[in-house]
């Protein structure tokens, strides 16, 4: 049973020059105790599927169509109210910058004790305790003096920290993490992704991963989902996926990464750039990038299919490229 289905969805932005649909018919799922990596190029739409499926996304952004499941139970048409009581409690959150996340007039206890009591039937006392005890499970030493400094008397991987804490409050069963390491320096981005795969093991939670990071993903994730101009490209067990990629796009990507042990002069880059909203080309929005196009790829649009063991948007692999 998936703990998170997100089917067909859709996502539009209304403007005076039309509809721009950012999202267009993506599909996926989470199992609890799971780690789904979504990578992709700035553009991709990843940090919007996020957004989406924590009932975050920017006016005049909206759900055009498609289903967002938690539990078996749509999420994606509850209104502001009711997305703020799932958000916390069923869907924790762990943003980019963690400056953004915190408060900066409060304490950092302040913070914690007060997101318990909101979804947890504790005492005062007993979210105190609570709040000490994830600020230990976080990494944080000395937790209970550190309880009641403030955000600005922490480093930027402690504050990340913080803010992990701060998602497993309410013992969530989901964590979204929008590029929750990009911030932060080497030897900390591998502390960070430790814990998280820590607290995914532990508490039984399935974590929806956003970066644009490979290492990240190859480090930390079951499968991982590859979007390129807001479709999913190819979606498969993440070391199937970076070894041996089913689509072009893909393939390009893992080319791109430096090989350390090789000894070559130019780095592999994928040729053009990710095109805009009011620009994606008819067929395949890859195509005019793609080395291995044909006539078919300019016309029509492939869905996903399986492709190996991974599943592939392309038409290399539905015996339609002879």
């Amino acid at each position: 049973m998936s703990l998170l289905q997100v089917k067909n969805l859709v996502v539009e932005f209304p403007s005076r020059h039309g509809t721009l649909r950012a999202l267009d018919d993506i599909s996926f799922d989470i199992a609890p105790g799971e780690i789904l990596g979504v990578v992709g190029e700035s553009g991709a739409g990843k940090s919007l599927t996020g957004a989406a499926i924590i009932g975050l996304l920017e006016p005049p952004g909206r759900v055009a169509s498609g289903q967002i499941l938690l539990e078996g139970e749509r999420i994606d048409h509850l209104d502001a109210d009711q997305m703020r009581h799932i958000r916390g409690r069923k869907i924790g959150a762990i943003f980019q910058d963690p400056l953004t996340s915190l408060n900066p007039l409060y304490s950092i206890g302040k913070q914690l004790t007060e997101t318990i009591l909101a979804h947890l039937s504790v005492t005062p006392q007993e979210a105190r305790q609570r709040a000490i005890q994830l600020l230990k499970d976080t990494g944080i030493s000395a937790a209970e003096e550190r309880i009641d400094h403030y955000p600005h008397q922490f480093s930027g991987g402690m504050r990340q920290r913080v803010v992990i804490a701060l998602a497993l409050a309410a013992e969530p069963q989901l964590i979204v993490a929008d590029e929750p390491t990009t911030a932060l320096d080497v030897s900390i981005q591998a502390q960070i992704i430790s814990l998280l795969k820590k607290v995914c093991k532990d508490r039984g939670a399935a974590v929806m991963l956003i970066t644009h990071d490979m290492g990240v993903i190859a480090e930390t994730c079951d499968r991982v989902a590859v979007l390129y101009a807001g479709r999913v490209a190819e979606i498969g067990p993440v070391h199937q996926v970076i070894n041996h990629p089913a689509h072009p796009y893909t393939a390009g990507l893992m080319a791109s990464i430096p090989d350390m042990g090789s000894d070559c002069e130019r780095l592999n880059q994928i040729d053009g750039a990710m095109p805009r909203l009011n620009a994606i080309p008819q067929g395949c929005a890859f195509n005019p990038r793609c080395p291995q196009v044909f006539e078919r790829c300019r016309q029509d649009r492939p869905d996903l299919v399986q492709a190996g063991s991974t599943q592939a948007a392309c038409w290399l692999h539905n015996g339609s490229a002879a």
